[in-house]
């Protein structure tokens, strides 16, 4: 399963079904072009991550209807991410005019009649106002259909451009990974000779402090050396972060098998990165040397890298 980016763009075109222009009034036949009139839906989807998913729907008026059924095709193909959707109908010059079909021109005089006859200084209907109570029978109620099998396409293409970019992310976050592997591999061999040098230094110090104190001393040196050794021991154990570095190496591991395994990962891997900042942070701490502290800082420059890009995962 491919591991999916919270970002991309698709957009999709679909046209309406075709519908014939002429019409014939009563005794009046009235021949048009035996062209058909079209109409095309175009839909496009940006998104964005983000931590839950939320959707945003720019619709016209006449298409606020499908919003529903347009939520559910988003709600069922995403999971996170800002996702915006923005439609567009566009139609030809001739179906930009409403048809008006000879039954609606029949209840609009029959509806004029009526009022006429209750009100009989109501003005007459203007060809403006017959063809705006037309538009319902227009080209736009054939739209639905080609609105939806737009979202359809474009909601693929959006996948497919999210798992493009997941994959571009997966490359990345790979890298970050084994460059966290080879930092870890350098600090180990650091450890043991550190603890070393840190413990001969104490001691040192502990037979200076001895030497100072000469014949003033009341406890034996057998009992000062005894106390010195474990003092230095005790001291090895605080600066020792090879636990550390073993769980870096484990949630380093976790993670490069997530990122293969794939799937909605995306506030899983998260929660690992807070585990290996917590990691790096306590080698920091307890680095008692420049170089443990210099890969200490190198990690978490890697770190806030692997954060960043964890962020647009799904």
């Amino acid at each position: 399963m491919p591991v999916y980016s919270m970002t991309g763009y698709a957009s999709a075109t679909a046209g309406a079904p075709e519908a014939p222009t002429s019409t014939s009034i009563s005794d009046l036949s009235v021949s048009r072009s035996t062209s058909a009139a079209r109409a095309n839906v175009t839909v496009e989807l940006r998104s964005v991550n983000a931590r839950f998913l939320d959707l945003n729907l720019r619709l016209p008026d006449e298409f606020r209807s499908l919003e529903p059924s347009l939520r559910e095709l988003l709600t069922t193909a995403f999971r996170r991410g800002k996702v915006e959707l923005r439609l567009n109908a566009q139609t030809t010059s001739e179906t930009a005019w409403p048809q008006p079909q000879p039954d609606q021109l029949n209840r609009l005089s029959h509806v004029q009649s009526t009022i006429r006859g209750w009100l009989p200084t109501a003005r007459e209907l203007s060809v403006n106002e017959v063809l705006n109570w037309c538009k319902a029978g227009s080209v736009t109620e054939r739209l639905d259909e080609a609105a939806l099998d737009a979202t359809r396409q474009a909601i693929a293409g959006l996948r497919e451009a999210r798992t493009r970019e997941g994959q571009r992310l997966v490359d990345v976050l790979m890298d970050r990974v084994d460059r966290l592997r080879d930092l870890a591999a350098r600090a180990e061999p650091l450890v043991p000779a550190t603890v070393e040098r840190q413990q001969k230094k104490f001691l040192e110090r502990w037979q200076e402090a001895l030497e100072q104190a000469g014949a003033t001393q009341t406890v034996s040196r057998e009992a000062l050396q005894e106390r010195a050794l474990n003092e230095a021991a005790a001291f090895a154990i605080r600066i020792d972060v090879a636990e550390e570095l073993a769980r870096l190496r484990s949630h380093l591991d976790e993670m490069a098998r997530m990122l293969k395994a794939g799937g909605e990962v995306g506030k899983r891997l998260d929660f690992l990165i807070q585990e290996l900042l917590r990691e790096a942070n306590t080698l920091g701490s307890k680095a008692s040397s420049l170089e443990l502290t210099n890969i200490s800082l190198d990690m978490k420059v890697l770190i806030e890298q692997l954060r960043e890009q964890v962020q647009n995962i799904e």
